[in-house]
């Protein structure tokens, strides 16, 4: 497994790394099923783990301490906080007030002393970010975190970020962990060029989009995700007769021959391209078993000729989304119709 360097830190993180969103309540339930898919990983070489307090309610983190145990020290360790972690309208966000208490609470639930990447998990529009820079670089000189980043940012609040701190005497952000994929190549245009500019680390989940890139769909021998998600609660992110989602099918029905003639699998393609891009340090993988995490192994080392490259370019341009998904990230202009209507 390669190693790259995290955001100018020194610190050296695995390109591929291994994202806990799965390991709980959400996905795997077995605590000793979940550990053994942590054990997997880093026999494999993968020695950066990510996971967040909201992964299955805390769940996912007392999960990955468990599993740590006796290998804390050859691990790099991140989680994130902002999302809700309870009904008090104060337990959530990145306020001074909840971060040093999430801190906490995560350090207790992965029984560790310090957390070497912290990361905010979202924009919060309800606090200035000299708030949440000078509470985490507070965190930093107290040596509860050896650095922070962040999770979602449009590129023009990395910017804000950056100066803010410069100006405010913080500690830099570090880091940014956006969506990325073939699919959903959108922050190609601003959020890439501006964590490369600033020498931040990128950290970039979602590579199958979804399970879109995981082989199962488009083609002859694919089938209608559609069929098996219509009635699901997510059925209108796989339902193909929204014509968002007919768009992403006739994408992955031309990017499977694309992986079929470079002699790979369409997830192995998918892995492959994240990490082609030059400001991607590592890219996270989420597996919900342990056959999951191993067809995503098989992919580690894996690299792309440039016209395979352009060929996925004839197929989804440079900086465009096939379908651009407000889900990851909303901003307050969008959502609140009273920002944009007079």
């Amino acid at each position: 497994m390669e190693r790259r360097i995290l955001g100018g830190t020194g610190i050296s993180v695995s390109e591929f790394a291994l994202g806990t969103m799965m390991l709980g309540a959400w996905g795997t339930a077995d605590h000793g099923a979940a550990a053994r898919i942590v054990h997997t990983a880093l026999d494999a070489g993968i020695n950066f783990v990510d996971t967040a307090d909201m992964y299955s309610d805390g769940e996912s983190e007392v999960i990955v301490g468990k599993a740590l145990k006796g290998r804390r020290d050859d691990v790099v360790l991140a989680t994130k906080f902002h999302n809700p972690m309870g009904p008090d309208a104060n337990h959530r966000g990145n306020s001074r007030r909840w971060i040093v208490r999430a801190v906490e609470d995560s350090l207790r639930r992965l029984d560790t002393e310090w957390i070497d990447l912290y990361q905010v998990h979202r924009p919060d529009p309800d606090t200035e970010l000299d708030e949440t820079l000078s509470a985490l670089s507070d965190l930093v000189r107290a040596g509860k975190i050896r650095a922070y980043g962040t999770s979602a940012f449009p590129a023009e609040e990395l910017v804000e970020a950056r100066w803010t701190a410069e100006r405010r005497g913080h500690v830099l952000p570090r880091s940014e962990q956006p969506p990325y994929s073939i699919l959903a190549r959108g922050i190609e245009a601003d959020v890439l060029p501006t964590a490369r500019r600033y020498g931040m680390g990128v950290l970039t989940w979602s590579p199958l989009s979804a399970g879109w890139l995981s082989g199962r769909y488009g083609g002859p021998d694919g089938a209608d995700p559609g069929e098996a998600h219509r009635s699901s609660m997510l059925g209108a992110m796989y339902d193909t007769a929204l014509p968002g989602n007919a768009a992403k099918l006739a994408a992955v029905t031309e990017l499977k021959k694309v992986a079929a003639d470079a002699g790979m699998p369409l997830p192995h393609l998918a892995l492959a391209f994240v990490l082609e891009h030059p400001a991607v340090t590592s890219v996270l993988i989420g597996p919900r078993t342990q056959e999951q995490l191993e067809g995503l192994l098989a992919g580690a080392g894996l690299r792309l000729d440039a016209s395979v490259l352009d060929r996925i370019d004839e197929i989804v341009p440079p900086g465009t989304d096939v379908v651009r998904d407000p889900t990851f990230h909303l901003p307050p202009a969008l959502a609140d119709e009273r920002l944009r209507r007079r």
